[in-house]
């Protein structure tokens, strides 16, 4: 499968941007304007609890590999509805090019510091109470594997992000700046469900690099044990909108990434079955 690529097709991956190709990688993560391994056996030691459902379920029954690229994936959870897709307090809430918070300003009202390595600063390195919670199972645990993780960028204001994707715009071009950077109103960060890793030793922060690096191929293996999912897999822009981005992690809970991981669907998109968003509509 393209999502569990390895090395070799990385390099691939490489020297096709190398080519030219104009796929840009720093996708929705980049915190700032541009300048003019085999699973872990620990099981989670703090993974929050998922609360009852709470609404009627909707069981569908399509599931789809990650290789998928059909641009309207078929609903494929086996799971009871049991958050909302749309309340931005939800960990379930899907926020693409398609489907921007509401309200657009919206600000997590539990922004806490999650008790881990960071190398953010300010907002940068808070996340909501419940996501910052299983980031501390998680990196104890990876910890507990002699692997070393960093919280390299968390909750992003949506002042922040008019300045990010500003300075996008008025250096790229708004179409390019599009294919690099969340408008505002429309990135996961604002949630204060998402975070960006990095590798303890600083190496490959943001690059494609990064994907070969211990902190994410731990993460790839091990981080839906503790409800996370890698939002942006690889080869599957046609439904996220995004390229690969091995650093950015998203709090789906521990029953939704793990049915996840066993049936081998790689998008939130696909696994809610909702309509792929490759581009602004």
């Amino acid at each position: 499968m393209c999502y569990e690529c390895g090395s070799a097709t990385r390099r691939s991956f490489a020297r096709f941007l190398a080519a030219g190709a104009g796929l840009t990688v720093l996708a929705a993560c980049t915190p700032a304007a541009p300048p003019a391994a085999p699973a872990s056996s620990a099981a989670p030691s703090a993974a929050p609890p998922s609360p009852a459902a709470t609404t009627t379920p909707d069981v569908a029954t399509v599931g789809q590999s990650p290789e998928a690229q059909s641009p309207t994936p078929s609903p494929s959870t086996t799971l009871a509805r049991q958050f909302s897709l749309d309340d931005p307090a939800s960990q379930w809430v899907i926020v693409n090019k398609h489907r921007p918070l509401a309200p657009a300003d919206y600000a997590p009202a539990d922004l806490v510091r999650p008790a881990v390595a960071i190398s953010a600063s300010g907002e940068a390195a808070l996340l909501n109470s419940t996501t910052a919670a299983a980031a501390e199972a998680m990196f104890a645990a990876a910890a507990r594997d002699g692997v070393a993780m960093v919280l390299a960028s968390g909750y992003r204001s949506y002042s922040t992000q008019v300045t990010t994707y500003n300075g996008y715009v008025a250096a790229r071009g708004q179409a390019d700046a599009d294919t690099a950077s969340a408008r505002p109103g429309h990135s996961e960060h604002q949630t204060g469900w998402a975070f960006d890793i990095g590798d303890g030793g600083g190496a490959c922060s943001f690059e494609p690099c990064f994907a070969d690096q211990p902190a994410a191929t731990w993460a790839k293996a091990n981080a839906y044990r503790y409800g996370f999912v890698v939002r942006y897999p690889w080869m599957l822009h046609p439904i996220t909108g995004y390229y690969y981005e091995p650093w950015h992690l998203r709090f789906v809970g521990v029953e939704a990434a793990t049915d996840m991981a066993k049936r081998g669907i790689g998008t939130l998109e696909e696994y809610f079955g909702l309509e792929a968003a490759p581009a602004y509509p």
